[in-house]
């Protein structure tokens, strides 16, 4: 959802900026082009290295670089920051085969982004590992990211995300959600039957929160259009407060009643026992689990995952991502 976008520091930075502190000239800071008094070559470096806008920029960046004579060495590095940045699995698995090709010729002094040699090759299996996973290969996944770790263990952070991706996935196809459930409900005196919020939806979303979440309490807004939009078209929401408490269901509804008279979907509190939220693993606030008609979970995850529109797309094709003003 554009509306649940982070603002955090992404895998990109963990993987190599935070390691390798790209070894690189004071900027000097100026309001319209901070890299204008560098030598030509290394301000056009500098630009496509920073460049974090559309493809066409990038690819911009990258032709004014090769203009420069920038190499090829620092303009692959430059590529596999853009795009892990941005979160694109698919286009770093392309780049596998160039990987592979500059594996042995890589020249340490020739990176602006490797601090040792250590660093580049634990890449490269990472690179093998992001292929490996789009393949499903799970042993050739847990071969090279085991690699990498052992190749530069200070990058365990920008790993570990995967590898927690990859027993998620593999957890969640073994769930079913029990329809006969009874929750108790925030807007209503009686408990309602889960199934009878599923009955005859295309899908089912459950979206755990909690008003002591400031991300949550922040994306109400956002959650509100979406779920509105998501119900237009055969898609159940189901609001799930995480916590057991009377004081944090007193405060959920004190959050739910500024979304106006009616707040879209169901609003309910998990339950202390055999709780949905240990079922699904839900370690995080939000947290969005689709659920098919039959209690099968189709996708789990933070609420900006592409991979939740992505599947919400199949199930209902008339679907459109909102547009959120500010986002």
């Amino acid at each position: 959802m554009s509306s649940f976008r982070r603002s955090t520091s992404t895998v990109a930075a963990l993987l190599m900026l935070a390691a390798t502190c790209f070894a690189q000239e004071p900027k000097p800071a100026t309001e319209e082009d901070p890299y204008a008094s560098l030598p030509p070559q290394r301000a056009a470096l500098e630009r496509m290295i920073s460049e974090r806008g559309t493809p066409e920029a990038f690819d911009a960046a990258v032709k004014k670089a090769r203009e420069q004579g920038v190499g090829e060495q620092p303009i692959l590095e430059a590529r596999f920051l853009y795009h892990v940045d941005r979160g694109e699995d698919d286009l770093i698995a392309a780049m596998l085969p160039e990987f592979l090709k500059r594996k042995e010729e890589f020249k340490i002094e020739q990176s602006e982004i490797f601090a040792i040699k250590e660093d580049w090759l634990a890449v490269v299996e990472y690179v093998q590992a992001i292929a490996a996973l789009k393949k499903e290969d799970r042993d050739g996944f847990k071969k090279h990211i085991t690699e990498a770790f052992w190749l530069s263990p200070r990058q365990a952070s920008a790993f570990a995300p995967h590898i927690d991706r990859l027993r998620l996935d593999e957890a969640m196809r073994s769930i079913k959600i029990d329809g006969s459930a009874k929750l108790s409900s925030l807007l209503a005196d009686k408990p309602v039957e889960l199934g009878s919020l599923m009955k005859d939806k295309k899908a089912t979303l459950l979206h755990f929160w909690s008003p002591w979440s400031r991300e949550c309490e922040a994306s109400m807004p956002d959650f509100k259009v979406t779920a509105t939009e998501l119900e237009k078209n055969g898609v159940a929401v189901v609001s799930l407060l995480a916590e057991f408490t009377a004081d944090a269901a007193k405060d959920a509804k004190e959050v739910v009643s500024g979304l106006g008279a009616k707040p879209p979907g169901a609003w309910l509190q998990d339950r202390e026992k055999d709780s949905f939220m240990r079922k699904l693993r839900v370690q995080d606030l939000p947290t969005m689990v689709l659920v098919s008609p039959d209690g099968s979970v189709i996708f789990n995850g933070h609420p900006s995952d592409d991979g939740l529109w992505k599947s919400l797309s199949k199930l209902a094709p008339d679907l459109k991502r909102p547009s959120i003003e500010g986002h």
